[in-house]
Parts: structure tokens; sequence; C-alpha cells
């Protein structure tokens, strides 16, 4: 029995436009009914975010000071927010039976 494949995405335009629905409906991949902003199941998106509010927090004056801000928060990524997120996850999936 082949498997079936399911995709989670944010509903933004770029996941929503003709082309990739399209696609996924081509290679017959479901997608979940899942609410835009809604709590994402990647975890990286939560430390993205961290990143975009220290990045904007510092102000940066130009490109290259903004390729310097980046840096910092990424050394600065914790094993225990990894952990934290990690932990999230049961009460994230929560609402996936719900979605398919």
């Amino acid at each position: 029995m082949p498997l079936k494949w399911v995709s989670q995405q944010d509903n933004g335009p770029k996941h929503t436009s003709k082309r990739a629905t399209s696609w996924f409906q081509t290679n017959k991949i479901d997608v979940m009914k899942w609410p835009a902003q809604s709590p994402d199941l990647n975890l990286i998106e939560n430390l993205w975010n961290d990143i975009k509010n220290a990045v904007f927090d510092a102000k940066p004056k130009n490109g290259l000071h903004s390729t310097v801000l980046l840096q910092s928060p990424w050394a600065g990524i914790s094993v225990r927010r990894c952990r934290m997120l990690v932990g999230s996850m049961p009460h994230r999936l929560l609402p996936v039976p719900l979605c398919i």
C-alpha cells in the first residue's frame, strides 16, 4: 500500500496560489485544513521569530549590520529553549486529527 502524504502549511499566499494548489492535486497530496497564522508544527518557525525580534529590537542601520546582528541570536539559542519547544509538541499536535 503506497504512503499517503498530507501537507501542513500556514495557508500563506505562496502556499495557496493556483500553481501550488494544482501541484498538490497533481501529486495527490492532501493539505490539512489549517487556520492562517495558527501555531505551526515546524518548531524552527519559533526560533526564526526569536531572531527576527532580536534583530528588529537592535534596529540595524544597513544590510551588513543586519547580517552581523543575525549571527548573535543564532549563537544565543539555548538548549533549554530547544527542549521547551520540543516539549510543546504534544500540545501542538492536539488539533492535528481535527484538521485532516
